[in-house]
């Protein structure tokens, strides 16, 4: 309960009496022309003062500037700040077993499961499974039924470059055109399923190769947001050296750059496999943690807590036995 968000007086306008009264102006301001124009006018203005500027970000959100990879005299807008650099094979070391699943960015995590058995059932809240990878993309519904999933949720503060989760080749990647709304906790309690409306990448990546994890297919599925014009997909093997975009066949590694959210919130959806990988311990305890207090526990009235996961932590590893495509 103790998160700050910076839009919280834009986002509770957007989604009150706007969105249920003035429909049209609702979608005029969350669509793509209207939401680069508010990231333009927040991000790309270079303030009188940048030093100040850094510094509140610094004080207010927290912002690590000695983390960063350029010096941050050259990170004179908000944007700049935002789409920073780390030295993160420095300040975000990486499990090296093989078989373990890493975070792709830093963020708050929330995990569960396809299974009606599961201890955390929230598809009719975070996205519905059938929409989520597309009407033309069947293959990929039937491939990952049943299976487990992880939602990454990026506040404004944090380091917007996604990262690989796993070690495999790509088998699919598309995009899938939406809305831009918010990914708020507001919004997501108060809309039905707003991740799979919203614009969104959608990588499939075969891990079942030599040198890869060995879990399966994994669907990294990168989700945009108010201010979010563009996913720029930039995969680097070396630091951030060489960035090239990402197509079929190509082989990803564990760990490094794969892309850029442009400014504004934004969420990363793993999806897995059944019964590939198990999550890590203290996240699945963190869910249902009744000492903590959420904004999803508050709106559901039960345990509902992220856990913050740095990018490049071991968020599960691999289990043997499951289901194969």
């Amino acid at each position: 309960m103790s998160e700050t968000f910076s839009g919280d007086p834009i986002v509770s306008f957007l989604y009150s009496r706007v969105r249920e009264d003035a429909g049209w102006l609702f979608k005029t301001l969350t669509s793509a022309r209207m939401t680069e124009l508010i990231g333009a006018l927040r991000f790309d203005i270079r303030p009188a003062s940048p030093a100040r500027m850094r510094h509140r970000l610094g004080q207010k959100l927290g912002i690590a500037f000695s983390e960063c990879a350029e010096p941050p005299d050259t990170l004179d807008t908000a944007r700049k700040v935002f789409e920073r650099k780390i030295r993160y094979w420095d300040c975000r070391p990486m499990d090296p077993t093989l078989e373990s699943i890493v975070s792709p960015a830093d963020a708050r995590i929330l995990v569960g499961s396809f299974m009606q058995t599961s201890r955390l059932f929230l598809k009719d809240k975070f996205f519905e499974f059938e929409e989520m990878f597309g009407k033309d993309k069947p293959i990929w519904r039937r491939v990952f039924r049943g299976g487990d999933y992880a939602v990454l949720r990026l506040t404004p503060d944090k380091y917007h470059y996604n990262h690989v989760p796993v070690s495999g080749i790509v088998q699919d990647i598309y995009e899938i055109d939406g809305v831009f709304q918010s990914c708020h906790p507001a919004v997501i309690v108060a809309q039905a399923a707003p991740h799979s409306k919203n614009r969104r990448t959608i990588t499939i990546i075969d891990t079942d190769v030599e040198s890869g994890s060995q879990v399966g297919l994994v669907a990294m599925i990168e989700v945009v947001a108010l201010m979010i014009g563009d996913i720029v997909q930039c995969y680097s093997a070396e630091q951030y050296e060489a960035p090239s975009p990402i197509h079929p066949g190509m082989w990803l590694e564990r760990g490094c750059p794969k892309s850029l959210f442009r400014p504004g919130s934004s969420t990363v959806v793993l999806i897995f496999q059944q019964g590939r990988i198990r999550f890590r311990d203290d996240v699945v305890t963190n869910l249902c943690r009744s000492d903590l207090k959420s904004h999803y526990s508050t709106a559901w009235g039960k345990p509902c807590v992220e856990t913050d996961v740095p990018v490049r932590t071991t968020i599960a590893h691999a289990i043997s036995g499951g289901v194969q495509w």
